[in-house]
């Protein structure tokens, strides 16, 4: 059963518009689209906001569009039979989901909690489904995205089973910059938004373990941290450090 009936949700006013609008260029998925469409999908928009740890919605529930986030924090994960998480990500505000059961109509594949109060703009898949009958030659644009984000998940899952635990930590911010990241105000350095406890769930590691190799990071001046932000700050030291062409002191 979907926890969807507790989620408040309210109709997009007009003087949210351009901040929404916003929100979808601020993506790669829509950011490349053209300015009708964009118009369209925020007047067919929805707004739900959610308390801190209430269900969006859990594996096998029925899909009702995309979601954004526009302020606070997503959790995306899998429960197993014995009650441990598998945490796929955790979404900040600009970033999208909920795009596979958006195209292929079937339940969802993962659990999406909130993470403090959140609001989400919801665009309902009936509409976009319409937008996309309409616009045909859109398809090509969001199948390309869609095959990037499968590329993305073979490249996790061979990380998982080939790479030490220092170039996972360093791919995984990597990936976690360049899909979810913001630019940090005043610079172009990639700023996002990741605890340690997260970041060990995401890849079966211990906090102390993490918190560990992120001193290490930090000391060598490739990323700063403060509290739950880390900045990367020496994106090509990660990079060979992912790799395997360099190694932490």
């Amino acid at each position: 059963m979907t926890a969807d009936s507790t989620v408040n949700q309210v109709t997009v006013s007009q003087s949210d518009g351009d901040r929404h609008a916003a929100l979808l260029q601020r993506n790669r998925w829509f950011r490349d689209l053209p300015a009708d469409c964009i118009s369209e999908m925020v007047s067919m928009a929805r707004l739900r906001r959610l308390e801190d740890g209430q269900r969006l919605h859990a594996r096998g529930d029925l899909p009702d569009g995309l979601y954004g986030v526009s302020t606070g924090a997503m959790r995306i994960s899998n429960t197993g039979a014995d009650g441990r998480e598998a945490l796929l990500t955790v979404l900040s505000p600009g970033n999208w989901f909920g795009e596979i059961s958006l195209f292929d109509g079937l339940p969802r594949t993962h659990d999406a909690h909130a993470m403090g109060v959140t609001e989400l703009l919801l665009i309902p898949r009936t509409g976009f489904q319409q937008l996309l009958e309409r616009r045909p030659e859109l398809y090509p644009h969001f199948m390309r995205l869609l095959c990037r984000r499968l590329r993305q998940s073979f490249n996790m899952m061979e990380d998982s089973a080939l790479l030490p635990l220092p170039a996972r930590l360093a791919k995984r911010l990597l990936m976690h910059a360049q899909y979810y990241g913001d630019v940090a105000l005043g610079n172009e350095r990639l700023s996002i938004q990741l605890s340690q406890e997260v970041l060990g769930l995401m890849l079966n590691s211990s906090r102390q373990s993490i918190n560990k190799l992120l001193k290490k990071l930090e000391q060598a001046g490739w990323i700063r941290i403060h509290y739950s932000q880390i900045t990367i700050l020496d994106e090509e030291a990660l990079t060979r450090l992912a790799n395997g062409t360099d190694h932490l002191a």
